[in-house]
């Protein structure tokens, strides 16, 4: 009995080593890190005239184009960051280098899209298109129709003077469905208006009008905003302030943020002034002269293609 005891011992050993032999569970996978945020591309459109141009040197702090060159002359100009070669397209969707000294050459009746690129801190958080006016005699709407599927959200700039004439309504219309949660109304050259009576009653009609059909409706004077870009009061007087803070949290809420969390106002925002002493009531002012406010975007809306962005991507190393 006992020598059987001791036999039995080397096959409960060998179970032990044929456990020890079994791999150990593999660990965990590393969790798949968030997708990057997808940069959206905002359009600036309105009237002839209507101060899209203005508004867009406001924003990146410069002007794209060269002195001797206007919007109104060219079919819609992309913007985006970095120091890339600039290009155009054509109508048949080829891409050619562009000259940027030889921009005034281009036309719309043989170039369907210019791409420039500018290093600005806004152009870090969205790519704008500066559109010609809906309303331009010489411009027909097919120029801007086949481009504004790249658009993520718009501007519009309507004149205070004229504001929200029906065939800006009009047209409108055909594009709210997919953009209007993620689209501002500006109501430019307010300093036009000549009272407070007089800007009140515009503004009392014109979110009567169309208040439903953008997220946020604000008055505005370009010029004045920036003259301002160095003096806290006259940017805010300008209505600078009010629309900056809405448009940085409407580009947060097309960004998106990972993991299904709201989104956080960036930091590298250069659209409004910081002031040398804070005024009264900014005690919660970011280090660059940001102050948070958040207004409520719709997370579920549309995104749409943007195809001239792979072409850009292929075409920094001409």
């Amino acid at each position: 009995m006992t020598e059987g005891y001791h036999d039995d011992f080397p096959r409960f050993d060998e179970g032990f080593e044929a456990l020890d032999e079994v791999p150990a569970p593999a660990p965990d996978p590393a969790p798949t890190p968030a997708p990057a945020a997808k940069k959206p591309c905002i359009a600036l459109m309105g009237e002839f005239s209507a101060g899209k141009s203005t508004l867009s040197n406001l924003l990146i702090g410069q002007s794209p184009l060269p002195v001797k060159v206007t919007a109104t002359q060219l079919p819609p100009v992309r913007i985006s960051h970095g120091t890339g070669q600039a290009w155009r397209e054509d109508l048949d969707g080829t891409v050619h280098p562009l000259d940027i000294d030889a921009l005034c050459e281009v036309t719309p009746a043989e170039t369907r899209l210019v791409q420039l690129f500018v290093e600005a801190d806004l152009l870090t958080m969205c790519d704008l298109i500066d559109m010609p006016g809906i309303s331009d005699p010489n411009m027909d709407p097919s120029v801007w129709e086949g481009v504004i599927g790249q658009a993520d959200g718009v501007i519009w700039c309507t004149h205070a003077t004229q504001a929200w004439r029906q065939s800006e309504a009009a047209v409108w219309e055909e594009l709210s469905d997919r953009l209007a949660q993620s689209s501002i109304l500006l109501l430019t050259r307010c300093d036009k208006l000549v009272t407070e009576e007089d800007r009140a009653r515009v503004l009392k009609r014109v979110k009567r009008e169309a208040e439903d059909q953008f997220a946020a409706v604000f008055p505005i004077s370009l010029t004045q905003a920036v003259a301002g870009r160095d003096d806290w009061d006259l940017w805010t007087a300008s209505g600078a302030e009010a629309f900056s803070q809405t448009f940085i949290a409407l580009l947060n809420g097309l960004r998106g943020a990972p993991g299904g969390e709201e989104p956080v106002l960036p930091r590298a925002s250069d659209i409004s002034p910081a002031p040398a002493a804070a005024p009264p009531g900014t005690g919660d002012m970011a280090e660059d002269g940001v102050r948070p406010r958040r207004v409520a975007v719709n997370p579920n809306r549309g995104r749409s293609a943007r195809p001239g962005g792979d072409r850009a991507a292929g075409f920094d190393g001409i």
